[in-house]
């Protein structure tokens, strides 16, 4: 028996089934495409970091429970004094271990779509059902209507909402997720990724309701590569499920690194208000061009639709040297739809300019 047939046997059919998450090289190219924070550190900055990291034993595991980094996040963000923390490696295993903490016989997650990918995938990975409720087609708001039946119809132990949400940058309204809060039968988790980029958070309400908790990544602060990311909330729930969570899942680098970055809290934020200043900015320029169709976001990108022509776009700007997203057949509310990341203003110029020629020749 071939190594192919050997897997086929053994490996879960639903898994076979199932293509990898693709993250295309960037090859050089202005790289507008995963929602990063463009700005390294300065210099001096990246000076005192690294020496601090001669002092981190690398021998040694890591603090478990990573604690004096919880702390960090707890006063940085914002945290209530009463609720728990659970870290991550990355959101992804936080999804991950709710996902694995909640699964069952006819248990399901439910999330809205188009959204963050992973909700489905981990639930498929999990072996749980996962129910897609479409958004509003015109302003990716709710549909209140089809989630009440799809609560009512699935009974998820699960439900995931991203606000502001990915890929359309669009926040929920409050009174539409706190309906959700009070008709879901388990769990609610608000994921705010791109909490950074909004002034709207779940956090201040947590406890206030039992079934909520909220997730954050420090990725759009600029750390994406530490991967890190927390859950807060009641213990009664994070103690459950951090009994899942793998030992020493945050290394001594990225606990040490994320420790330091706080505690230079002033130059992410800095940065972060360079972001929200040349988003407005790109909002104005992109819904400029002749055939875009761009929507607000509170996100730290923009989504536009160029009908007919996004295929085309997207080619024009890979053989030009910029990765934008391609968004047009990954959901039928995304069609003729790019996602354009917020970079530095030199490099959003070159986006524009080459958007700009291609609407002229359009």
């Amino acid at each position: 028996m071939s190594a192919q047939d050997k897997a086929r046997a053994w490996i879960r059919p639903d898994i076979q089934a199932l293509s990898a998450y693709h993250v295309p090289p960037a090859g050089g190219r202005i790289k507008l495409d995963a929602m990063e924070n463009p700005w390294p550190w300065p210099e001096e900055m990246k000076a005192a970091w690294l020496e601090r990291l001669r002092g981190v034993d690398v021998n040694r595991y890591p603090d478990p429970r990573a604690l004096a980094l919880a702390e960090q996040l707890r006063q940085t963000m914002g945290v209530p004094g009463d609720m728990d923390l659970l870290l991550g490696n990355g959101s992804d295993e936080i999804i991950q271990m709710l996902a694995l903490a909640l699964r069952g016989e006819g248990r399901s997650i439910l999330s809205v779509e188009p959204g963050f990918v992973m909700y489905r995938m981990i639930a498929l990975w999990c072996g749980m059902d996962y129910v897609g409720v479409p958004l509003q087609a015109e302003d990716f708001s709710l549909d209140m209507p089809a989630l009440r039946q799809a609560l009512e119809e699935h009974r998820p132990a699960l439900v995931f909402l991203a606000c502001p949400n990915n890929p359309t940058g669009n926040l929920f309204a409050e009174a539409d997720i706190l309906e959700v809060l009070e008709k879901a039968p388990g769990l609610v988790v608000v994921d705010e990724a791109y909490a950074p980029f909004t002034d709207h958070s779940f956090l201040p309400r947590l406890g206030q309701h039992d079934n909520l908790l909220v997730m954050r990544t420090v990725s759009k602060l600029g750390l994406a590569g530490l991967r890190l990311g927390l859950l807060a909330g009641p213990s009664a729930w994070l103690e459950e499920i951090d009994k899942l969570r793998m030992p020493y899942n945050i290394n001594v680098l990225t606990q040490e690194s994320a420790r330091f970055a706080l505690e230079h809290h002033q130059v992410l934020d800095e940065q972060t208000a360079q972001i929200r200043s040349e988003r407005t900015r790109m909002l104005a320029a992109l819904a400029a061009l002749p055939g875009f169709h761009v929507w607000p976001s509170e996100a730290n990108f923009l989504l536009a639709r160029i009908p007919e022509r996004a295929a085309a776009l997207f080619d024009h700007l890979l053989d030009n040297g910029v990765l934008v997203k391609k968004l047009h057949g990954s959901h039928p509310l995304l069609e003729d739809c790019l996602r354009f990341t917020i970079g530095k203003p030199e490099e959003n110029a070159r986006l524009l300019q080459l958007l700009r020629a291609f609407a002229a020749h359009g």
